[in-house]
């Protein structure tokens, strides 16, 4: 065999994914070491320097560089036939574990944990762990949800979509709701600060002093946000925002606002006030569907950055955070570019739809289904 090392040349998208390899935790160290041998050789070493700087045989390095060249940098993560640790279970007694994970329950309890399957089947919690993490399942973790009944569920959909998608000419489109209940909590103790090796902390408990609301609206197209913060949660707060937000745009735009359905927004007086500022088109979403009003984006921001951590000891120092918050983020706004189309959007539920046909009345777990961890394995 020729000792010339023949050149590797890789994109830079290669490069990217190399370097990422070599540094991700997760990466196991046989592939790492390939990684390297193929950076090196990426770089002109040869295959001699290759091997000295990373303490392994020269025909090592060549065998990799050559690899390399004919099939391309996904071959580090090829494992040759019969090397590894064989399996200890089969793919049935796999297939055990996952269907008991998934269609029974512990006594006592709501879901399983490594511990308890493990006692249950006779294995180590760390075999369970692999089997769940093979397969894909987490039963501590649960997202939440519901689905829309609202009968013109569609007819909203298509409306605040489209207002999304295609804006409409000369006006401008805000979407609006109020984030109420906001407290004003005071730590029984003071915190430790973050420093290196250690997050921040605060105490569980607190002591309150009150509550603001805060009425938002967020222009979509630009990012930036309008708040001002209410004692109280009426129609006549709504009201007086709308005021502000009549006095915010010149008079000669449209203003669309996307709301949700709740009591204040269709109040009597406040269809008055608004047949009498036709400017004003109002887009309702459907029930249970606040996803789908930007502002909770938004609300979420606040609650995150300027809120949850924060200590505050009087409403005002609450209503002062939030003015501050809004400053902050007008002075360089981001807007949140709504890309669902209403198909995907149709898709998604219709999956959940069909789901959930399947759980049996006045049960909360799906109908058992035959076991397919063998085809998974």
């Amino acid at each position: 065999m020729s000792r010339t090392s023949l050149p590797v040349v890789l994109s830079d998208a290669e490069q990217i994914r190399l370097e990422q390899w070599i540094r991700a935790g997760s990466t196991p160290q046989q592939v790492v070491l390939r990684a390297r041998i193929i950076r090196g050789a990426a770089q002109g070493q040869s295959d001699k320097a290759t091997a000295s700087a990373l303490g392994i045989r020269r025909e090592t390095a060549a065998l990799w560089r050559r690899r390399v060249r004919e099939q391309g940098i996904g071959c580090v993560w090829e494992i040759a036939a019969g090397r590894g640790r064989k399996r200890s279970y089969t793919a049935a007694r796999v297939g055990q574990w996952i269907d008991a994970t998934l269609q029974t329950k512990p006594a006592g309890a709501t879901h399983w944990s490594t511990r308890q399957m493990a006692r249950a089947q006779g294995v180590s919690k760390n075999t369970i762990q692999r089997a769940w993490q093979d397969h894909g399942l987490k039963p501590h973790l649960t997202k939440s949800f519901k689905l829309s009944r609202d009968p013109k569920f569609l007819e909203k959909l298509t409306d605040v979509v489209g207002v999304y998608l295609t804006p409409p000419q000369n006006a401008v489109v805000l979407c609006v709701d109020e984030k109420s209940q906001i407290q004003a909590l005071d730590r029984t103790q003071p915190g430790l600060p973050l420093k290196p090796g250690r997050c921040g902390t605060y105490t569980h408990d607190y002591h309150r002093h009150g509550t603001t609301t805060l009425f938002a609206a967020l222009q979509v197209v630009e990012g930036r946000v309008i708040g001002q913060c209410y004692p109280r949660h009426r129609h006549q707060e709504f009201l007086k925002f709308l005021q502000r937000l009549d006095a915010e745009f010149p008079s000669g735009k449209a203003l669309h606002l996307i709301l949700d359905n709740y009591g204040t927004h269709g109040h009597v007086r406040v269809r008055r006030w608004l047949a009498r500022h036709p400017r004003f088109v109002l887009h309702f979403i459907p029930t249970s569907s606040s996803w789908l009003n930007l502002i909770e984006r938004w609300f979420a921001e606040l609650s995150q950055k300027a809120v949850r951590r924060g200590v505050f000891h009087s409403v005002c120092e609450l209503q002062r955070a939030i003015t501050e918050f809004l400053t902050a983020w007008n002075a360089a706004p981001a807007p949140f570019v709504w890309t669902a189309s209403i198909e995907s959007i149709l898709e998604k539920i219709a999956r959940a739809r069909q789901r959930l046909d399947q759980i049996e009345p006045g049960s909360t777990q799906p109908k058992p289904r035959s076991s397919t961890a063998s085809n998974r394995s």
